[in-house]
């Protein structure tokens, strides 16, 4: 039996906040490979819907994208992990508040979040300041042994060690201290009108990101917009994203969604026509049955509720035991 202080087997956690719309990037860089790794470890994958709460936003925008999101996930196929939504789990914020009384003030100001969208601006939440530390709550709960991060959020598993490793050494060993790993890289899928930047499920205007319920008329016609260049040369079609990267990014696309590499797709096609139709039949080919599968469960929402809820029981057994430690360590019984 795991306890709350000793080495945990393989666990394998992650969160997932439901801000937007998921695109096609979160899909073939990430979602896809969590799927398909599913079995090789213990896996909790949450909706963090209290991380939505960090900024302004509409209860019904939240309500609506926390269920597309849950039914998502469904569709992908992730139906043999632990699923759940975070404010559904009490021992999230009721370690959140223990970790907030190990964390400084410093520390948490440095988090690049609040330096970019909060430091010195009067009307920010508190909740962006602290919420850092929701996030080390989040991880340290389910004692994962190793956490697969990108250089995005190293710095809050940076963070969520370090409160960890204090606690441990003022109040005793309560928690695993997770080590950082580089996760396997996904396809790198840009933006379509701006191939310098990630897709952004977050994006107001979309114009250059595919959703992943985008209708297919949809997604022909962003791909059929998609930014490449002048070039009319023999070798126009090629794999070089420094020079090109427009096209390259239409090429990791084609790659990513039919298991081939960039410059294998690109050695049967000479002409941007022919890269952009190739392209929207491999993506509508990928989308397909997740769409299909998305609109099923949508029809049956009391499914997806009990799938969430047997979860969130799942969850709440593993981790009031470490909230349970944690408490009785810093004196609160």
């Amino acid at each position: 039996m795991t306890t709350a202080t000793s080495r945990p087997t393989s666990r394998r956690l992650s969160l997932l906040t439901p801000s937007g719309h998921l695109t096609l990037g979160n899909y073939l860089g990430a979602l896809r490979g969590i799927v398909a790794e599913q079995d090789a470890a213990t896996c909790f994958y949450g909706v963090s819907d209290l991380h939505a709460m960090t900024t302004d936003h509409d209860p019904t925008t939240l309500a609506e994208s926390t269920r597309e999101l849950q039914t998502l996930l469904l569709a992908a196929g992730l139906d043999r992990v632990t699923l759940f939504r975070q404010s559904r789990v009490p021992a999230h914020t009721g370690l959140a508040y223990l970790l907030e009384c190990t964390a400084y003030v410093g520390e948490l100001g440095r988090m690049i979040q609040y330096k970019e969208k909060g430091r010195d601006r009067p009307g920010t939440r508190t909740s962006l300041f602290t919420y850092p530390v929701l996030m080390a709550a989040d991880i340290l709960l389910y004692r994962p042994s190793e956490v697969p991060v990108g250089d995005d959020q190293r710095q809050h598993v940076e963070l969520t060690r370090d409160l960890a490793i204090r606690f441990n050494r003022a109040y005793g060993p309560v928690f695993t201290v997770p080590d950082i790993t580089v996760p396997p890289t996904g396809a790198r899928v840009m933006d379509l009108q701006d191939p310098t930047r990630k897709m952004s499920k977050s994006d107001q205007v979309g114009s250059g990101v595919v959703f992943l319920l985008d209708p297919p008329d949809v997604v022909a016609r962003k791909v059929a917009r998609a930014v490449t260049d002048s070039d009319t040369g023999p070798d126009a079609v090629r794999y070089d994203p420094v020079v090109k990267p427009g096209v390259a990014n239409l090429l990791e696309i084609l790659a990513a969604c039919t298991s081939t590499t960039p410059a294998e797709v690109a050695a049967g096609i000479s002409t941007y026509g022919q890269l952009k139709k190739q392209v929207t039949e491999a993506v509508l080919d990928v989308l397909e049955p997740l769409r299909r599968r998305y609109a099923e469960l949508a029809d049956d929402p009391a499914y997806v509720d009990r799938v969430f809820a047997d979860g969130e029981r799942t969850c709440r057994t593993e981790t009031e035991p470490v909230l349970t430690a944690a408490r009785v360590a810093m004196g609160l019984g």
